[in-house]
């Protein structure tokens, strides 16, 4: 049976070891979880989701709301259907690789966008590891209605480099792509 939870600070420590367990080392710290929270939470809106398989953490969903996150050189904002000030930023999915394939990803996006639309969203912008194994990121959010808008080289060299970040396909360093892709709400 999967249940679902909206992030708390409780939680911090599993969602750390899932995430890095799926993207790699490093790639959640305390620090930068608590960053990213905050980041997905106005006033009684959080859009940061868990979902558990018999009482075991199974996925995790880290959204950040409009005007909350940077539109950096990997964003190409002159090609989105949408003002930014509609689009929230779909920061991070990892699920259990055990459990994998029974809705658990499309349940956190869902619950996700239904908390984003509260704020005004309508649509959702994703830089999609396209190295992912058998590309299933890419796969997963184009079944989910995302549009690819552009592909970034190196889109996580710098944390790499900078932060500690250690790359599961680049055994290290990351040069891994990311596919840039507007999920609209509409559909």
């Amino acid at each position: 049976m999967i249940t679902y939870k909206q992030l708390t600070t409780a939680e911090y420590d599993e969602v750390i070891e899932l995430g890095n367990r799926v993207h790699g080392d490093n790639y959640l710290t305390p620090e930068s979880l608590a960053d990213y929270h905050q980041r997905g939470v106005v006033g009684d809106i959080n859009l940061n989701w868990l979902a558990y398989a018999d009482g075991k953490l199974a996925g995790i969903r880290l959204t950040f709301a409009p005007g909350n996150w940077d539109i950096d050189d990997h964003c190409s904002p002159s090609q989105w259907s949408v003002p930014a000030e509609q689009i929230c930023y779909f920061k991070c999915v990892a699920v259990d690789p055990n459990v994998r394939g029974g809705g658990i990803g499309r349940g956190l996006l869902q619950r996700s966008i239904n908390e984003a639309k509260k704020l005004g969203c309508t649509a959702g912008l994703a830089h999609i590891w396209m190295q992912s194994p058998k590309n299933a990121a890419f796969e997963y959010f184009t079944r989910c209605g995302g549009e690819l808008i552009q592909e970034h080289n190196k889109r996580w060299y710098d944390l790499s480099v900078n932060e500690g970040y250690h790359c599961p396909v680049c055994d290290g360093v990351c040069y891994c792509t990311a596919g840039e892709m507007i999920l609209p709400f509409n559909r």
